[in-house]
C-alpha cells in the first residue's frame, strides 16, 4: 500500500508540474502582443493590440474595414507580418462592428453609436492619426507603414499625403468611395501623395465604374495597382479561407511592395 501511495504521489506532483509549464506557456504566448489604448484629440478611447519586437524595426499599423474589428480581420495576417520581422498595432477605430467573429472594443466603450445617428466613415480619420501618433510617441524610431481596408484604405492615402515625412508606404485594400466617403474621397488626395503607394482590388469590384477610375487615378499619378484573379473585399482578401481559392499570389505582390519600401 506504501508503494501504491509512493507511486501515486510522484504521478500527482508531474501532473502538477505539467500543467504548470504548460500555464507558462500559455503566458508567454499571450504576451506576445498587449492591449494599449490612446486618446483622440476629440476624447475617444481607441483600443488597439501592439505586436513588439524591435522599435528599430518599421512598424505596420493596420486599420480594419466598416463592421469590423482589429483582432477579427486581421487575426491570421498579423502572424505573417511579425514572422518577417514587423511590429504591428492592429486598432479598433470608432467605426466598426463585430464581424470576424470579434467585436470592437472603441465601439463598445462609446455611449452612443450607430452608423445612422452616430459617426461616419470620415469621422475616423483622426483614429488613424492619433494611432501614428501613438507610435512615434512610444518611441519607434523605424519606418511607419500603413495598411488600410475599404473605408480604412481611403483614410490612409488622406494621412499619407498629409504626414509624408512621418510615412514609408501604404497599402490600401478596395478603398471605398461611396457617398459615405464623400467629404473624405480618397482620390482627392492622389495628386498631392509623394509616399509609395500600393491600391489592391478584387475582380468584381473593378466591373465598377468608380473603381475602374480610381486605379486608373492612382496609376497616372505614379502608384502601383494590382487585381489579384481571386479576391474579396478588402484586406481579407489574403485570407484564403475568405476567398474560397489559393491567395499566395496576393502575398507575394504584397511582400514586393513591402521590400521595395526597405530597400529605399
Amino acid at each position: 500500500m506504501k508503494i501504491f501511495y509512493a507511486a501515486f504521489f510522484a504521478m500527482l506532483l508531474v501532473l502538477v508540474s505539467c500543467q504548470e509549464q504548460n500555464i507558462e506557456e500559455i503566458e508567454v504566448e499571450t504576451q506576445a502582443d498587449t492591449e494599449i489604448s490612446f486618446y483622440t484629440p476629440d476624447s475617444i478611447k481607441i483600443f488597439g493590440d501592439l505586436y513588439e519586437l524591435d522599435k528599430s524595426a518599421s512598424t505596420i499599423l493596420l486599420f480594419h474595414q466598416g463592421g469590423s474589428n482589429a483582432r477579427g480581420e486581421y487575426s491570421s495576417i498579423i502572424p505573417e507580418l511579425t514572422e518577417r520581422g514587423y511590429n504591428v498595432l492592429a486598432t479598433d477605430q470608432r467605426v466598426g462592428g463585430q464581424w470576424y467573429g470579434s467585436y470592437n472594443r472603441t465601439l463598445a466603450n462609446i455611449p452612443t453609436h450607430a452608423y445612422g445617428d452616430g459617426y461616419g466613415y470620415c469621422d475616423a480619420y483622426n483614429n488613424i492619426e492619433s494611432a501614428l501618433d501613438y507610435v512615434i510617441d512610444s518611441g519607434f524610431t523605424g519606418d511607419k507603414i500603413l495598411w488600410g481596408s475599404s473605408y480604412s484604405a481611403g483614410l490612409v492615402i488622406q494621412l499619407g499625403s498629409k504626414r509624408p515625412d512621418d510615412i514609408k508606404g501604404i497599402l490600401s485594400f478596395s478603398p471605398a468611395s461611396g457617398r459615405a466617403l464623400q467629404d473624405c474621397l480618397p482620390g482627392q488626395y492622389l495628386d498631392s501623395l509623394n509616399v509609395p503607394l500600393i491600391m489592391i482590388k478584387p475582380p468584381h469590384e473593378m466591373e465598377s465604374e468608380n473603381s475602374q477610375k480610381q486605379m486608373a487615378l492612382a496609376e497616372e499619378h505614379g502608384h502601383q495597382t494590382y487585381v489579384p484573379e481571386y479576391g474579396v473585399h478588402g484586406s481579407s482578401m489574403l485570407v484564403e479561407s475568405r476567398v474560397g481559392e489559393n491567395v499566395d499570389a496576393t502575398w507575394e505582390v504584397v511582400y514586393g511592395f513591402l521590400d521595395g519600401l526597405k530597400a529605399e
